[in-house]
């Protein structure tokens, strides 16, 4: 992902028991065809944050952070992306939650979004 391309974490409502919900997503192009990433936080907990971070707006920021694990038993250096989710509000204040690929293929298709 270079500088200046700014990807978006977009949610959306849905209904079930009755209850409104929203589920979150990274929406893109591979290859000419339309995929969708489910996102979701690391626990249960971070949806409350993440309604936080989102505040009224249906979009925020994808925050990507490179890491580097070197495995010292056998010497191999073990790299990928950790990512978030951040907005920023009139006063300037960031908030930002952690999230994940909800399933493999998701994390599969965000690797792809990525390149």
């Amino acid at each position: 992902m270079t500088e200046d391309k700014v990807i978006a974490v977009e949610r959306d409502t849905f209904e079930k028991d009755g209850r409104t919900y929203f589920s979150y997503f990274i929406k893109g192009k591979v290859r000419g065809k339309d995929v969708r990433v489910l996102i979701v936080p690391p626990d249960k907990g971070g949806y409350t944050v993440l309604d936080i971070v989102f505040g009224e707006a249906m979009a925020a920021e994808l925050v990507l952070r490179p890491y580097e694990i070197k495995d010292e038993a056998s010497g191999k250096v073990i790299t990928g992306n950790s990512y978030a989710v951040r907005s920023v509000d009139e006063d300037g204040i960031v908030y930002e939650c952690p999230i994940k690929p909800y399933r493999q293929s998701d994390k599969a298709l965000l690797q792809m979004l990525l390149r």
